[in-house]
């Protein structure tokens, strides 16, 4: 189905319509004569417009070139009319030197390709660019590469008659490149089928290396592929285990492709050259996940995903779109298939960690439930002169689960089941998730610098989601008076304490906070009859002075939340018996999420209060 699904989209955007050929950067242009002699090597470079503070990337002009097969290895074969400086002219560059013995290996096998190819076509392009290798090759011909020329930018052919059309495009050569590239078999009832197609296959080839797959080769890595004996079954050998026709494997190899670049270039002649939209996100180091749509009247959609996902630039994304972030679907009409395939790589060949298969308009209404679910106050202010994201970004979610914030330490495969149920609304959240966020939420309790603050955000979010959708609970985003689950109110209760002891004592170098986040989430029957022992101290100082209000009001606060936990304070006679000896996964979460909304509404700024609703204000009487 996978490759069924990849071969309808490159049919569908036009990717495989000359399959012999693939649109590439071509960076150097040699322009010859009728006797061999160089006119002149010109570059096709042109510069994007800068954005921001981001610098302008330098970009080699897309040309449809004859369809390269990937190569790995000392002994990897040069490519027809279209290579790079080494094959084409056995030189170095200035990012990359080699032997002149190699360059001249290299060069040799380029060279007889197009001695092949002349003889048999006499066509005076390629006599001319044959004229011109052996010049070079017998030393009457010096060149010099351009001096910005890389190992890895490609150079091609242009016969001094044509303008615009490089040799390689020429009928004649165009013609036999397709002759070498097609062979004729006879079919018996041995054959195998296509998987893809059903036709028969006389003969299995490799399927195309794909290039961009985190963790995988520079020289590409194969989705289809079978180089040992532990891979093979019942008699077959290598890739007849899996047959696919060279028409489909290309296909669908170039569909993947498409999806893995960041700016695939668009071989249709309407729009040749420019950029395809970028259908893919990158999830960690060694993971990617690339989606499209069956049909092209759900691409506008799609074409958005990457920065609805992303949430960190409203601008690039629709109007249409933007509902998505609050819950609600854009209700796009569309009866389209949408898929989803997260691919890593490894040991030079990719590997799929998911496939999900389901339909454009589930996708929009569980993006919508995705981001209800992770919606949370934040405790951490926006950055001088800047607003806070629509929604929290992916990868800082992810980061949030990793020491100092690097979404990369974060594994591939729990990235891969986020990502599936943010595309599946019926599919929960890994557990995972939640076991590192409360496992970082511990160890950085007691940092206070803001992308501290910021992670926490981003853990309340993903703890809050997991809960939501896991174990159906039903939170609020801010603190909720009616939620009087043991774990949420205890959590709410740490961080009263927290703020009486702030109030009382200014800041102090390790806060409740600091010393018992950890054992109060876990163990609170340990932890909290020591703490509300030391509140009385605290409460007594807090109301003095100008701290008065706020100090009753503190103190009130404690009580109401250990009557609904069903404890009273030890200076009136209570017994610490109703306190849980621990709290399980689940409910550490919500003692996180408790503490989290309940420290938000403390530490709210005072025009804050008063816009919010009365049953969410803090009284004035609590003003410090």
């Amino acid at each position: 189905m996978i490759l069924e699904a990849l071969t309808r989209l490159a049919e569908r955007e036009g990717l495989v319509a000359d399959p012999d050929f693939e649109m590439k950067p071509v960076a150097w242009l040699v322009r010859v004569d009728d006797g061999g002699r160089l006119i002149g090597i010109e570059g096709t470079h042109t510069t994007d417009e800068a954005v921001g503070k981001k610098k302008p990337k330098v970009r080699a002009k897309n040309f449809s070139i004859p369809k390269q097969s990937g190569r790995a290895g000392i002994k990897a074969p040069a490519a027809f009319l279209v290579d790079n400086a080494k094959y084409v002219f056995g030189k170095t560059t200035k990012d990359k030197t080699f032997s002149e013995a190699e360059g001249q290996e290299k060069s040799g096998w380029f060279r007889e390709l197009v001695v092949r190819c002349a003889q048999e076509t006499g066509d005076p392009g390629i006599v001319a660019v044959r004229a011109f290798l052996d010049r070079i090759h017998s030393g009457e011909q010096l060149l010099d590469l351009p001096e910005t020329c890389l190992s890895n930018e490609m150079f091609a052919f242009v016969y001094a008659p044509d303008v615009d059309i490089l040799v390689h495009q020429r009928p004649e050569i165009r013609k036999y490149w397709q002759t070498l590239r097609t062979q004729t078999f006879s079919h018996d009832e041995g054959t195998p089928r296509c998987l893809v197609t059903g036709e028969p296959v006389a003969e299995v080839g490799l399927f195309p290396a794909l290039k961009g797959v985190p963790g995988g080769t520079s020289s590409g890595a194969a989705l289809v592929s079978f180089n040992a004996g532990a891979f093979e079954s019942y008699g077959w050998k290598g890739n007849d285990n899996a047959p696919i026709s060279r028409g489909a494997a290309e296909a669908a190899g170039t569909a993947l492709n498409r999806l893995l670049h960041p700016a695939y270039p668009d071989p249709r002649p309407e729009s040749l050259g420019s950029p395809l939209p970028q259908w893919n996100v990158r999830l960690g180091p060694d993971t990617v996940v690339c989606y499209w749509a069956a049909q092209e009247d759900a691409d506008g959609f799609v074409d958005a995903m990457a920065d609805v996902l992303a949430g960190d630039d409203p601008r690039k994304v629709g109007e249409a779109y933007q509902s998505i972030w609050k819950g609600q679907p854009s209700g796009i009409e569309s009866p389209s298939a949408f898929y989803a395939l997260t691919l890593g790589g490894a040991q030079g060949r990719a590997m799929i960690r998911d496939w999900l298969e389901t339909t454009v308009a589930e996708v929009d209404a569980s993006l919508a439930a995705y981001f209800a679910d992770l919606d949370v106050v934040r405790n951490a202010t926006p950055a001088a002169g800047k607003e806070w994201t629509p929604a929290i970004p992916l990868r800082a979610l992810m980061g949030s689960l990793a020491p100092l914030g690097k979404a990369d330490d974060v594994p591939g495969v729990l990235f891969a089941r986020w990502m599936r149920a943010a595309f599946r609304r019926d599919v929960t959240y890994p557990l995972a998730a939640l076991q590192r966020a409360l496992e970082r939420m511990r160890a950085e309790m007691g940092r206070t610098t803001w992308q501290d603050t910021e992670r926490r955000d981003a853990r309340a979010a993903m703890i809050k989601a997991v809960l939501s959708r896991n174990f159906n609970k039903d939170l609020k985003p801010a603190m909720d008076e009616t939620n009087h689950d043991t774990a949420y109110l205890l959590g709410r209760l740490l961080a009263v304490l927290e703020r009486l002891q702030q109030i009382a004592l200014g800041n102090v170098n390790a806060s409740v906070v600091d010393r018992f986040f950890g054992a109060a989430s876990a163990t609170p029957q340990a932890v909290f009859p020591r703490l509300l022992r030391n509140a009385r101290n605290h409460a007594r100082k807090a109301k003095e002075g100008n701290t008065s209000g706020m100090g009753f009001w503190l103190d009130n606060q404690i009580d109401d939340i250990l009557s609904k936990v069903g404890v009273a304070k030890p200076d009136r006679g209570g017994i610490h018996l109703g306190f849980p000896a621990y709290l399980k996964l689940e409910e550490q979460g919500l003692f996180v999420l408790g503490y989290h909304q309940q420290r938000h509404r403390l530490w709210q700024k005072k025009e804050d209060r008063e816009g919010a609703t009365p049953d969410a204000a803090v009284p004035a009487a609590a003003e410090a």
